[in-house]
């Protein structure tokens, strides 16, 4: 009976693994695909509603069209992770998103692409952005942190 019980036991601690992993994997899932809506909401307010996908989109035979770009592309990539939300804190750079800041910057959008992740996702959580034509921020309950 001993022999079972620690079978069992092994069994359910082995589930209960299993579970967190999967919970690991739909969690890191959820976060990819929260950063790539960001990202295609901001290439969709600069016109690229036809394009999103296609500048989105990074393979393994994809290439950077500068090396003079890749420099400026890094910059930009930090830039946008230090005074933006676009990415979350804990989050480690990807290298796909180089690839987009590179064809951003192809397509001499990556500053205006800055502005609209600057004023759509600011750093400071809380503080939200004024609309256009909006004089000031309307009234919040809350108390501010």
């Amino acid at each position: 009976m001993f022999r079972k019980e620690q079978i069992l036991m092994k069994a359910d601690c082995q589930g209960m693994e299993w579970q967190k992993l999967n919970y690991d994997i739909y969690t890191l899932r959820q976060i990819r695909r929260e950063v790539r809506n960001k990202w295609k909401r901001i290439l969709e307010d600069l016109g690229f509603q036809k394009e999103v996908d296609s500048l989105l989109s990074v393979t393994k035979l994809s290439t950077m069209s500068d090396s003079k770009n890749m420099r400026k592309a890094r910059e930009m990539l930090l830039k946008l992770a230090e005074e933006t939300s676009i990415f979350p804190t804990s989050w480690e750079l990807s290298e796909r998103y180089l690839f987009v800041v590179d064809r951003l910057i192809a397509l001499d959008a990556a500053e205006e692409f800055f502005k609209i992740a600057s004023r759509t996702y600011p750093k400071k959580p809380g503080v939200p952005f004024l609309a256009d034509g909006q004089k000031e921020q309307p009234y919040c309950p809350f108390p501010s942190p």
